[in-house]
């Protein structure tokens, strides 16, 4: 219990009670400043090290569905998955304890564990194709968690706005029904048709009878923005003169577990954690593993 402890200037950091209300009707949250400008360069320079080739360890092998950026890729949107195994000084920022108890409020669960972050570098370049990022929700990539409480802190390095194609989401989707649903949902944002996405997008609307009233993130310096794991959210270009850095930090609630999620074809869908973490006592993958899944609050 001790090491998940807030001061009370921290405190005063929590959402309230009406702001976790209305995080629970439009699926998204603004938070207040989380991290100090201190911790916020140590992000950047921690990923600078980062790209120039530093770990601290390194993952023991490589799932199917990685994403990894490598230099010989390119001047095109960086993804880099598991940044907290790999890179202690990241870690220590993004296990901050006020990070995890504020996703603790907003999901109302006892303990939030880490689920997955990936460093994202978008190039100053308004032309390049992979800046775009389509809209999508989380939860039809974890299929394999039984949570619907799952959610992720988007965390920009600088302030972060329209220009730099920060964070956009699709104000109260996440408690829309879904309409047309197929396996192909299950399939990375990144192997499909950004076309085909956007029309799902306002297919699902019509379903609901609901306008998409996109909500643009303008996060300062320190802030982040949360969102609900069924919150449509896509980013636009980076139409600056500096490279937009962030971590999107994927959050599950402690009651997440395992569970076989098989496709209409018999095939089981297979998330990276699965090749990686240890195993329970029934020999499911384990998405309590500390080594990759920390807590990172517990009340």
């Amino acid at each position: 219990m001790g090491m998940f402890h807030l001061t009370e200037d921290e405190r005063r950091l929590l959402p309230t009670d009406e702001e976790v209300q209305t995080y629970l009707e439009r699926g998204w949250y603004l938070s207040r400043k989380l991290l100090t400008d201190d911790e916020v360069d140590a992000l950047v320079d921690g990923s600078e090290r980062f790209y120039a080739g530093h770990r601290d360890r390194r993952l023991p092998s490589r799932p199917a569905k990685l994403a990894y950026w490598e230099p010989e890729h390119g001047p095109v949107q960086r993804h880099n998955d598991y940044v907290h195994y790999e890179s202690d000084e990241i870690a220590r920022i993004l296990r901050k304890p006020i990070i995890g108890a504020v996703a603790a409020r907003l999901a109302e669960a006892a303990e939030v564990r880490l689920f997955q972050s990936t460093l994202i570098y978008k190039p100053p370049s308004a032309n390049e194709p992979t800046n775009i990022v389509p809209w999508h929700f989380d939860r039809h990539y974890w299929q394999s968690s039984t949570s619907e409480r799952m959610l992720t802190a988007f965390v920009p390095m600088h302030d972060c706005g329209e220009e730099m194609g920060t964070l956009t989401v699709v104000d109260g989707s996440h408690l829309w029904k879904e309409t047309g649903a197929t396996d192909s949902t299950t399939r990375h944002f990144a192997e499909r048709d950004p076309a085909e996405l956007d029309e799902m997008l306002e297919e699902n609307a019509r379903y609901n009878d609901a306008e998409v009233n996109k909500i643009v993130m303008d996060i300062p310096k320190g802030h982040m923005s949360f969102h609900h794991c069924r919150t449509y959210h896509g980013s636009g270009a980076n139409r600056s003169d500096r490279p937009r850095r962030a971590i999107s930090l994927h959050m599950q609630d402690g009651e997440n577990q395992y569970r076989e999620f098989r496709r209409a074809d018999g095939s089981v869908v297979v998330y990276n954690h699965d090749t990686l973490v240890r195993r329970t006592a029934t020999g499911k993958p384990d998405y309590a593993d500390p080594e990759f899944c920390p807590v990172l609050w517990r009340s």
